[in-house]
């Protein structure tokens, strides 16, 4: 059968699949399109962690366990070293180092400039990645309800 002259279904109902990119938006990991965080701008630092209870859009709980993201300090400890690392061959390659002056102690002063400045927006996005993987994209979200999690001890949440 030849399929070249069919014609092709374009998507008239307005609806799409997020993209997998949303994670570095920190929107929901099950419907894609929810905001994690109350306040959009991380560097409010008052409010920087505060975190909707559940998805404004498809109420998946956020908080799935006691400590949960105390995981998170591994992603985001993950992308320090990242950024370490591209910061470190970016001065390399633009400035160089040498053994004759301390090109390398000013690499260590500017990178660790860098890596407090962007500290708000890596601990929102340590905390996004931490939960897509254990929460994933249900494309049929809006008729399914979110799995309720099962160890959550209300006497201990938000006493760290």
């Amino acid at each position: 059968m030849d399929n070249l002259n069919m014609p092709v279904m374009a998507n008239t109902s307005g609806e799409s699949h997020p993209s997998v990119l949303n994670v570095f938006k920190c929107k929901c990991p099950r419907c894609r399109t929810g905001n994690m965080f109350v306040e959009a701008n991380p560097y409010k630092l008052k409010k920087t962690m505060k975190m909707h209870q559940t998805c404004p859009v498809c109420a998946q709980p956020f908080d799935l366990e006691v400590g949960f993201y105390y995981g998170s300090s591994y992603v985001s400890y993950g992308l320090s070293i990242a950024i370490s690392v591209t910061t470190l061959v970016a001065w390399w390659v633009l400035i160089g180092f040498s053994t004759q002056d301390n090109r390398f102690f000013y690499w260590m002063a500017v990178n660790g400039i860098i890596l407090i400045g962007l500290q708000p927006i890596l601990m929102r996005l340590a905390r996004s990645i931490w939960i897509a993987f254990f929460v994933r994209f249900d494309p049929n979200w809006k008729n399914i309800a979110p799995e309720q999690p099962e160890r959550i001890n209300k006497d201990h949440m938000n006493a760290w």
